[in-house]
């Protein structure tokens, strides 16, 4: 249903006020913009639309009974997993996130933690602290193999980082399907067992659904090679955690980086902080200066769809929890 020729709101809950340039350019639009809980509350029962820049924040299922017109909720996010409510899954109001904003700086993120490992950055790093001279011998990244679990937009930037150094890149989806750049070949999940051991790293790039909590389990951990890594940008519980701590203190594993934890923050006592093998990251892999405006020209799009009537981009099959692959 078009709105075009009326004056629409949308709640906006920003409680780092991290966007700006919210104004659309006829003025028919009223934003109400806050970064208090109760405020968006009230807000939400005239707003026919939301953004919700706080992705994490339990605002929007807090404040759901007092909504009205509401009929679409965009997130300033990829993974949708914390607002997947029961009552929002089971509605009519469309839910959009912000896939396609942080696919090229989450690949350069993920190239540059293999990179430091196989390099060895970090203890480089250590040696000068301790003015110390330990000539070693790092590792190529070309030609090694990377399994990306994952073949959406994140998965796909994180492939094209790698291609573009010469890896041999494979992804791994719900199902099998035909190669596409940059993966060379596409599995499907029930594929992992076998193709894992052959990884000298593996990242993590999933949506957190049914089907992905727990996915990457003690046994798949049990079956990498000792040399290789693993790498987490997707959601802390996509990985059993402690099976990852016990195969990294075992030395079964080289090492893994980890931006992204069961619990976040990290907890200070938590044993992976003490871990010379592993890279620890503040779930920030997503976040450059350029991605405020990437979030901010995405939603102006969609709410220039949004008051034409016209089909809406990035909506997520809210069974499924994620946009679906075209």
């Amino acid at each position: 249903m078009a709105v075009e020729n009326q004056t629409l709101t949308v709640a906006v809950f920003d409680p780092d006020q991290v966007v700006d340039g919210l104004a659309p350019p006829d003025g028919r639009v009223r934003f109400i913009q806050t970064k208090d809980a109760g405020q968006f509350a009230a807000a939400i029962g005239e707003a026919e639309a939301v953004f919700l820049v706080d992705f994490r924040s339990g605002v929007l299922k807090d404040s759901w009974e007092k909504r009205g017109r509401l009929r679409w909720v965009h997130v300033a996010a990829v993974g949708v997993d914390a607002v997947l409510f029961p009552a929002l899954v089971s509605s009519d109001v469309i839910l959009t996130n912000s896939r396609g904003v942080f696919d090229g700086a989450m690949g350069e993120y993920v190239l540059g933690l293999m990179l430091a490992m196989a390099k060895d950055l970090p203890r480089t790093i250590q040696l000068q602290l301790e003015r110390t001279w330990k000539h070693r011998e790092p590792a190529l990244l070309r030609g090694a193999t990377v399994v990306i679990v994952g073949v959406g937009g994140v998965g796909s930037g994180v492939a094209q980082s790698a291609a573009d150094n010469g890896m041999t890149v494979i992804g791994v989806g719900r199902q099998a399907r035909p190669a596409q750049p940059p993966f060379q070949r596409i599995a499907g999940v029930a594929e992992l067992p076998s193709l894992v051991p052959q990884a000298d790293y593996v990242v993590l790039a999933v949506p957190l659904t049914a089907q992905t909590r727990g996915l990457f389990t003690r046994e798949l951990i049990s079956s990498m090679r000792p040399s290789a890594r693993l790498i987490n940008i997707a959601r802390g519980d996509v990985l059993d955690e402690d099976a990852l701590v016990a195969a990294l203190k075992a030395g079964r594993l080289a090492g893994a980086a980890l931006d992204v934890f069961k619990t976040e923050p990290l907890p200070a006592d938590h044993p992976l902080w003490g871990m010379a093998n592993v890279i620890i990251s503040p779930h920030m892999s997503a976040d450059v200066p350029e991605s405020t405006q990437g979030l901010v020209d995405l939603f102006l799009q969609n709410l220039a769809r949004f008051r034409r009537g016209d089909a809406l981009l990035n909506q997520v099959d809210k069974r499924l929890g994620f946009v679906p692959s075209v």
